[in-house]
């Protein structure tokens, strides 16, 4: 779909930068998330940095996830 995640690269202090299938793009800050529940494992650095894509959504190996309109609504849009 339009909104799907196709490029997601961890940067520093626990952000995201995240390219859309619309071609929107930004930065994505999880610090507010990583003391909810499964979300506390990506506060180890290494672990963070293994973010993927799957199904249009942002996903670590352990199945913690950021669907894209989560990601849409915290965006810190980049312009093109």
């Amino acid at each position: 779909m339009y909104w799907d995640v196709k490029m997601v690269k961890p940067l520093d202090d626990y952000r995201l930068y995240v390219e859309i299938e619309d071609g929107r793009k930004g930065i994505f800050d999880l610090k507010p998330y990583l003391e909810r529940g499964v979300f506390r494992e990506l506060r180890d650095k290494h672990y963070f940095n293994q973010a993927g894509i799957l199904f249009g959504a942002v996903t670590w190996p352990h199945e913690q996830d950021i669907a894209p309109e989560t990601l849409l609504a915290g965006l810190e849009m980049l312009t093109k």
